[in-house]
């Protein structure tokens, strides 16, 4: 069964860099970014047109070759939760959140009982063929599920000692997009405003022993938030790379 090393990472305090992926459904991707380095990948269901075989494809291409798959569910129900999880992510990020209460609830459905309310679906394929026993399935998957609050409302901020005090999050990824615009700062992601509430959301995230993380659009702002102590980062998305990649070529030979 899969062990889910992002998760070990982790808890172990290490930086694990991840990367969007919503545009081309392609099974080359994962094997591509895993080739380059990054040890996990994020299925974006919320702005992405993917649809749940495509997604299912794309995590078991992405289990095969050990980069983890993560899916960022459209919104805060149990059965895209589920299905997500039954097609093989090692994780969920739940997009949007400002309610404890909601959050509580959908942690629940990423664990089987006693520590959730997640029914059971699974078969030989999301096991890898490992010949187990229910309650081994069942300690082996609620151990290695990793879960992922999104903070990205001033609301949020304002609730997020609420939030991470919520039994079951393992890590948060920043939204900078939406966040600064909640902020009244669209796209100013090193205002000195912006730069503060996420510092405020990493030493929130540390008081509460959960990995703190942000998505970053461009290499130089990962860093930057490597730099302060993000663990769990993102950066850019399959298409930004390829289309960033092909300007810097035409750029160079037309120079």
């Amino acid at each position: 069964m899969q062990v889910n090393r992002v998760k070990q990472a982790l808890k172990a305090g290490q930086v694990q860099l991840g990367a969007g992926f919503w545009q081309l459904r392609s099974q080359e991707i994962p094997r591509a970014l895993a080739g380059a380095g990054f040890d996990w990948i994020f299925l974006d269901t919320e702005h992405g047109g993917f649809d749940i075989e495509t997604v299912q494809d794309i995590c078991r291409i992405a289990n095969l070759v050990g980069i983890a798959p993560i899916v960022r569910v459209g919104d805060m129900q149990y059965s895209l939760v589920a299905r997500a999880l039954d097609c093989g992510a090692q994780g969920i990020i739940f997009p949007r959140v400002e309610s404890p209460e909601l959050l509580a609830q959908a942690v629940s459905w990423t664990r089987f009982p006693p520590q959730g309310i997640r029914g059971f679906g699974l078969s030989t394929p999301q096991v890898g063929y490992t010949k187990a026993t229910f309650p081994d399935i069942v300690e082996h998957v609620n151990t290695n599920t990793l879960v992922v609050l999104q903070i990205e409302t001033v609301r949020a901020f304002e609730a997020r000692e609420e939030l991470l005090s919520i039994p079951g999050i393992d890590a948060v990824l920043i939204g900078p997009a939406d966040l600064s615009i909640s902020l009244g700062l669209p796209g100013e992601f090193q205002d000195p405003r912006m730069v503060k509430t996420m510092e405020g959301i990493k030493d929130s995230c540390l008081r509460h022993n959960v990995a703190p993380g942000a998505h970053a659009r461009s290499s130089s702002l990962a860093k930057f938030w490597k730099e302060r102590g993000m663990l769990f980062l993102s950066c850019g998305n399959e298409l930004s790379f390829l289309y960033e990649r092909a300007s810097e070529v035409i750029r160079e030979l037309k120079d």
